[in-house]
């Protein structure tokens, strides 16, 4: 997938260890996506940095969340059904895909941390301190 700044990143999903139903608070799912229309669309990073995670957005996607090691889904936010709810203020019903065990560690706090750093990505765009932002180039690694 690529990024906001043209880079690209990979990661892997393996089959779920659980699916369950859920709704995401409305406040919530209208901030992510008004976010990943402003950025252009394609792809939206966001650290969580509280619990150590990278949420990815995607469009008609899902919003998904790793952590060590880099690049295995630990779980993935999936099939969101916006058009299901009748008005901007009701939760959005969606799918959430278990892929390891310890993302059922991190399920109940992460909704709260996803808004946080959320909200943290649109003051930061909104007063342009977005902007300072550089790009390390690290040499590769001796295999």
């Amino acid at each position: 997938m690529r990024g906001r700044h043209g880079g690209y990143e990979t990661f892997y999903r393996e089959d779920p260890l659980e699916v369950r139903s859920a709704q995401l608070p409305a406040a919530l799912y209208n901030l992510a996506h008004r976010l990943l229309i402003g950025c252009g669309g394609q792809c939206l990073f966001v650290p969580i940095r509280s619990i150590q995670y990278l949420a990815v957005s995607m469009p008609r996607r899902s919003s998904s969340s790793t952590a060590k090691p880099k690049h295995l889904v630990e779980l993935a936010w999936r099939h969101f059904r916006p058009q299901a709810r009748s008005g901007l203020s009701e939760p959005v019903l969606y799918e959430i895909h278990l892929y390891r065990d310890k993302a059922q560690q991190i399920l109940p706090r992460l909704q709260d941390e996803f808004l946080k750093a959320l909200n943290e990505l649109e003051r930061r765009t909104a007063t342009g301190k977005g902007d300072d932002v550089s790009i390390l180039t690290f040499p590769p690694r001796d295999k």
